[in-house]
């Protein structure tokens, strides 16, 4: 007996986590919480170490911290991020995942060369809460000013703002001022705020941004099996639209054609206008309305984007080429 307790003692101590570390991956609960999220990070550095570094980029409104984790010593990077909106934490997961491909994987992390990839799985943790029921997390005093912009129901299931009402993908100043038809007042969907900017965890990813100027950036969403890549690139549109091919033709989703007039706001409508580099909306999950995408569509949904990295790096490497040649051309 005692032999089999030592036995157990020293299994506990050699294996602390499974092959696959992602709390949602080892159990059939219905929601990917922060609180979880928050675990998986921390156990994933314990076990890869050096592989990645965990980087505190900002706070949400409610003071949450937001993550940004960097995969690879490269000094050139990319950037994706997920979960702008709190409907839509099955992302959260998505990027998760991607993480712990990128460092278990050892050719696939091999083959980053002088590229790293940085990670923002949950932008807005205080969304996905409120999403999630959970409210009494909330400073008192906010509770009722939480319910007054879920129009009195008790059912925050539709919900994509962040704590404080606003909608951060409506929040990037590329064609804010001009975003009509919204709501007027901090609300669960659609408040673009009373300047661009405004929210911190905007202000956050933004920061991000400016520091590491990724080549390629991607922002996942949840709904629609669509990937949108077209917000003024004007001379770039035919490389932008090459790379969205690839991305769908890894994926199997379809291209998304956008309203040539359509105004903007979004993370990704601001970076091709800041940086006129490509940037890629990813919609996982087929549509659903208002509400999030049930967890049983994760596992197809992975191997779906299960090769988009490999994808990212491949071609974040050919405009680093092509940009070189045009220099050496000059």
């Amino acid at each position: 007996m005692k032999k089999i307790t030592i036995m157990m003692l020293c299994l506990v101590f050699v294996l602390p986590f499974p092959g696959n570390i992602l709390a949602k991956e080892l159990s059939r609960q219905e929601q990917y919480t922060y609180e979880e999220y928050q675990r998986d990070i921390w156990k994933m550095k314990s076990k890869y170490k050096k592989k990645l570094e965990v980087h505190t980029i900002g706070y949400s409104e409610y003071g949450r911290k937001l993550y940004g984790i960097k995969v690879g010593t490269g000094e050139k990077s990319i950037l994706i991020s997920g979960t702008h909106h709190g409907r839509e934490w099955i992302t959260a997961l998505m990027v998760m995942k991607m993480v712990e491909n990128q460092v278990k994987e050892e050719d696939l992390y091999n083959r980053m060369g002088d590229y790293s990839i940085w990670f923002v799985p949950m932008l807005n943790p205080d969304g996905v809460t409120i999403q999630q029921g959970e409210v009494r997390k909330f400073p008192l005093f906010s509770r009722m000013a939480i319910k007054k912009m879920n129009e009195g129901s008790k059912d925050f299931t539709h919900w994509k703002s962040n704590g404080r009402g606003v909608d951060l993908n409506r929040q990037y100043p590329a064609g804010w001022e001009e975003l009509e038809g919204e709501s007027s007042k901090p609300s669960f969907k659609n408040y673009k705020g009373e300047k661009p900017l405004e929210a911190k965890e905007v202000q956050a990813i933004v920061s991000l941004t400016d520091k590491i100027k990724p080549t390629l950036a991607v922002a996942y969403h949840s709904s629609g099996q669509e990937i949108f890549w077209q917000y003024n690139n004007k001379e770039n549109s035919e490389r932008d639209m090459s790379i969205a091919s690839k991305l769908a033709a890894t994926t199997g989703y379809e291209l998304g054609k956008p309203d040539p007039d359509a105004i903007g706001a979004g993370y990704t409508d601001w970076f091709i206008t800041t940086y006129h580099l490509p940037a890629f909306t990813i919609e996982i999950c087929p549509t659903v309305e208002e509400t999030s995408p049930p967890l049983s569509t994760f596992a197809e949904e992975w191997q779906r984007n299960r090769n988009v990295t490999e994808v990212l790096l491949q071609e974040a490497k050919q405009l680093e080429n092509v940009h070189k040649k045009n220099l050496d051309y000059r």
